[in-house]
């Protein structure tokens, strides 16, 4: 990484250095300090601001554990559309606004001077980002250098990141996304059909923004259609082979306990999408 990295503009480093600044104030009993810097977290890193979308991204790609290449690529392929999405007049105008208001209201000789241990890590994550966003003017060699480097550490075991939420008052949301993601099997690789994107793509932000409520909710939409498509389909075949099939769908489908979701019942659920494809595709040829 070089030297020119800037980190006053690096999301992830501006946000640990602000929780070492609180921290630093709470040990030192300024509690005044620490509230005004909590206060800042609060309004900069609202759910509304370019500030928040960018850290989500970020921390999906600093803190996730994944144990399966194909899911690793997954999460780096939503965080390249997601980042591509952003109002980057407004992220730009919002990081120099959040920079004046640490150099004239914290009033923290040593803010920047503070180590961070993943600088470099940090600072290729940032660079990811600004480079997706780019387009066809970043360097090239660099982002495919970069995406694998992601990817690894995607791949590597991580310590719990910092939540504000423990040094906070219940108002203050927390900014870290804690993704969730299963084994996936490499037979699945590129081969993913949308619906099984779908899910994969729900469960790992429906785990971050709202506990869960929002794949709990898709998979009990899933559950009653499919079977209800599994008794029409009943209905409109009398091949024996493909009468089997449906039954042992139908019945991993009842099985299923939607209100406990956790890695392995997405992966079922997986299953479950691919045999209703191959039911499908079987019953229109």
């Amino acid at each position: 990484m070089t030297k020119s990295h800037n980190k006053k503009r690096n999301i992830g480093i501006i946000y640990e250095l602000l929780l070492r600044n609180i921290s630093s104030n709470l040990i030192a009993k300024r509690v005044d300090e620490a509230q005004q810097t909590l206060d800042l977290l609060s309004s900069r890193f609202n759910k509304s601001s370019e500030l928040y979308r960018e850290f989500r991204l970020f921390n999906a790609l600093a803190n996730a554990s994944v144990s399966d290449t194909a899911i690793a690529a997954g999460i780096l392929a939503e965080a390249k559309k997601a980042a591509r999405r952003c109002d980057l007049k407004k992220l730009n105008h919002e990081k120099s606004m959040l920079i004046r208001e640490i150099n004239h209201a914290l009033k923290d000789d040593d803010f920047y001077r503070r180590k961070i241990k993943n600088y470099r890590s940090y600072a290729t994550i940032q660079t990811l980002l600004n480079d997706w966003r780019a387009g066809d003017s970043a360097d090239l060699s660099r982002v495919i250098k970069y995406e694998s480097q992601v990817v690894q550490r995607l791949l590597e075991s991580k310590t719990e990141p910092v939540d504000i939420s423990s040094l906070s008052d219940p108002g203050i949301d927390s900014l870290v996304v804690k993704i969730m993601a299963e084994k996936l099997n490499a037979k699945y690789g590129d081969s993913l059909s949308e619906s099984q994107k779908d899910i994969i793509r729900t469960y790992v932000f429906s785990i971050s923004e709202d506990g869960g409520d929002t794949i709990r909710k898709k998979l009990s939409k899933i559950k009653s259609s499919v079977l209800n498509e599994m008794k029409t389909l009943r209905e409109k075949t009398d091949n024996k082979v493909l009468l089997e099939k449906i039954e042992g769908v139908n019945q991993k489908i009842i099985d299923q306990n939607v209100d406990q979701v956790d890695d392995n019942s997405i992966s079922r659920f997986l299953t479950i999408s691919r045999l209703r494809k191959e039911i499908l595709e079987s019953i229109n040829e």
